[in-house]
């Protein structure tokens, strides 16, 4: 029996399950002594993280292409703004340098994976450019 490559649910999609590696990631160096004190910055590095995948999940449940393109968007900037705050952690002394290129190789390779999915729903027969 052949294996289907069709996406029949968002936990299907593989930039989703990146996403949610992610947020894992994210989750679990936020919980350590020195970041989790500062929390203005845990919020907003979580919630970033988070967004990534929900992002997906929603514009995927959407049920159109072009929605689902323009949430991917969403969905990349906040890998960008993940990335952009491990940064940051990595000044602040929050990670190490071990954590930080794990973490941002996953946000590069989301975000990779996400501009592909965009890409390939451009040329989709449903897809409708805006008219005026």
């Amino acid at each position: 029996m052949e294996k289907s490559n069709r996406i029949q649910k968002f936990e299907d999609i593989a930039a989703w399950q990146e996403g949610r590696d992610i947020a894992n990631s994210i989750y679990e160096i936020t919980r350590n002594d020195s970041v989790r004190r500062d929390l203005g910055f845990v919020d907003q590095l979580r919630r970033a993280s988070v967004s990534v995948m929900n992002n997906i999940a929603e514009g995927y449940e959407r049920g159109s292409n072009r929605d689902f393109a323009r949430f991917l968007f969403i969905a990349r900037g906040s890998a960008g703004e993940t990335r952009s705050m491990l940064y940051l952690a990595l000044d602040q002394g929050y990670v190490s340098d071990d954590e930080f290129s794990a973490i941002s190789e996953k946000c590069m390779k989301c975000s990779r994976m996400i501009w592909g999915l965009i890409k390939s729903l451009k040329q989709k027969a449903d897809w409708v450019e805006e008219r005026l």
